[in-house]
């Protein structure tokens, strides 16, 4: 069959379709934040930085990290030089329950909603909710492991892959590279809109079965198996496939809390000639973690169900160093997503 032509791009913008998915889980942040820790009212008499704050409250880091990134996008925390949170002049009069405006009742009619019980849970012990906060399902990662869920799950992703692919494909440069590895690259979907976009471009799908078989079938699908193989691979327990120029990582190191990160980065480093690049496509916060809001709701999402959550340009530059990549930059996509970039040094 003909290839789909992946480098025209939708004549409306559907950023406003993304953000109302991707957002959902939020406000259940916030209700849990108001209604079951009282948060607000304690910040107003105690500013204090993360660690103080999770000693005080009985929280873990991460989900804590992205409740804080959350409230300081929507102005009700800010954050002093030497790092302490404090409440902002509306969430002192809306949010601490001792003020005539406050509006925790408005959010304790919601604050059972299964979703808002589960950031109770992940606040106090860091361990993410089933998919959905299905009671059935098994936590993301095994689930994946099963064909049901992983054919669902990855026409989810495939079906944004088309437009954010096609932005990626116009942010990044890579002429001079002549096989990409996309890892953990789900249908496919981001190295076909890539392999369209570049002509000289050839590339290499690594997935965990049963998506691999997935992602062959809708690959032959689009008319791009000539261009786009498939191999089969943990990417934390095996080592990436060799010959290759250049490493994606696309929505992917967003499921996974820090110490994992640095693995895969590592891996990446290991795997990629002197010269190598790397991207990283993803909704990346900015460095200083108060916005964009529709990422810090965005990864209210990622913390419920991943191991993950939506990582600063900071902390990704970070990490990126500690690997040994240098020549980062960074670049806005489309929806909300941007990529950074980095190179291995010859």
């Amino acid at each position: 069959m003909e290839p789909v032509d992946y480098t025209r791009a939708p004549l409306t913008d559907p950023v406003e379709v993304y953000r109302y998915r991707d957002g959902l889980y939020a406000a259940d942040l916030v209700t849990a934040a108001v209604c079951d820790f009282d948060f607000f009212t304690w910040l107003s008499d105690h500013p204090s930085d993360l660690a103080d704050i999770c000693r005080a409250l009985g929280t873990v880091e991460r989900p804590t990290d992205v409740m804080l990134t959350l409230f300081a996008a929507n102005g009700w925390v800010v954050r002093s030089a030497d790092g302490r949170f404090a409440c902002t002049p509306v969430a002192r009069e809306h949010l601490d329950r001792r003020s005539p405006w406050f509006l925790g009742p408005y959010y304790a009619s919601l604050k059972d909603r299964p979703v808002a019980r589960d950031f109770v849970t992940l606040l106090r012990t860091g361990r993410p909710a089933n998919w959905g906060s299905y009671r059935h399902e098994k936590e993301w990662s095994e689930a994946m492991l099963t064909e049901a869920f992983a054919t669902s799950f990855t026409a989810a992703m495939d079906c944004r892959g088309a437009y954010l692919g096609l932005a990626l494909a116009r942010a990044v440069d890579l002429s001079g590279c002549s096989r990409l590895l996309d890892i953990a690259g789900g249908s496919g979907i981001y190295a076909c809109v890539l392999t369209a976009h570049h002509p000289h471009l050839a590339a290499t799908v690594l997935e965990r079965p049963p998506v691999d078989r997935i992602a062959r079938t809708l690959i032959a699908k689009r008319g791009y198996a000539t261009r786009v193989d498939v191999a089969a691979g943990d990417m934390f327990k095996d080592p990436l496939p060799a010959g290759h120029d250049a490493h994606l990582f696309s929505n992917v190191l967003h499921d996974w809390d820090t110490d994992k990160v640095s693995v895969l980065l590592d891996a990446s480093h290991r795997a990629l000639p002197p010269g190598g690049r790397l991207i990283i496509h993803d909704a990346h916060l900015w460095a200083d973690k108060t916005g964009p809001l529709p990422v810090a709701e965005y990864s209210a999402l990622l913390v419920s169900v991943t191991e993950g959550k939506c990582y600063s340009i900071g902390e990704m530059e970070a990490l990126l160093a500690a690997a040994g990549f240098r020549d980062v930059r960074f670049a806005p996509t489309a929806a909300d997503r941007s990529v950074i970039t980095a190179r291995k040094p010859d």
